[in-house]
């Protein structure tokens, strides 16, 4: 557990970092986070968002088969969980990359991996009723700070405006479009970011 530092007004957020067999076991807390965290996008009905195909998705990342370097911190403020964020570096012949489009770079060149190069940020999400107060920022840093690969990769609705203006004022550049080989996955912008070494 480490006091959120870098979260101003923040002084009793704290964070637990977690591998993929500890995450496993708080399974309740990770859909519970989820459920309050994306009330607007569950109440769409779209498939891809409801708690159960999240879930399947968690369970996916989590499986002892592909939970290499799985991390998830959880961030409780005043002793309740308020928001999560987890990934992973991806590793020799991953997966992630299916379906992508870039913009620019050469395409095998960037999507060389060797398990030491990316991490890939797949979720970061606050309760509703506490966004805006910086936790998300806490969070996101928490988890990349100490990161010992030279990037992180992230996936972002083209229309989510509000992500997209917070990620762009964090450091994080497009290069492309992806759509995940999930059922009833949309098509995401790829973002890059370089990472503190």
């Amino acid at each position: 557990m480490n006091p959120g530092q870098n979260a101003t007004g923040l002084e009793n957020l704290v964070f637990h970092h977690l591998t993929a067999a500890q995450a496993r076991d708080r399974r309740t807390e990770v859909e519970d986070i989820f459920r309050g965290s994306y009330i607007r996008a569950i109440d769409t009905g779209e498939k891809f968002e409801s708690p159960d195909a999240f879930m399947h998705r968690f369970d996916a990342y989590t499986s002892p088969s592909r939970a290499a370097g799985f991390e998830l911190v959880i961030a409780e403020l005043d002793g309740h969980t308020c928001g999560q964020a987890w990934g992973w570096p991806l590793p020799e012949n991953t997966a992630w990359w299916g379906g992508l489009e870039l913009d620019e770079e050469n395409a095998a060149e960037f999507t060389a991996e060797n398990g030491s190069r990316t991490f890939a940020l797949s979720e970061i999400m606050v309760r509703s009723e506490l966004t805006g107060r910086g936790i998300a920022h806490a969070l996101h840093n928490e988890l990349l700070d100490a990161r010992p690969e030279p990037r992180a990769t992230l996936l972002v609705r083209p229309d989510n405006s509000r992500a997209y203006t917070t990620y762009r004022k964090w450091g994080w550049h497009r290069v492309g479009t992806l759509k995940p080989s999930w059922p009833d996955a949309p098509t995401f912008d790829v973002l890059i970011r370089d990472l503190p070494t």
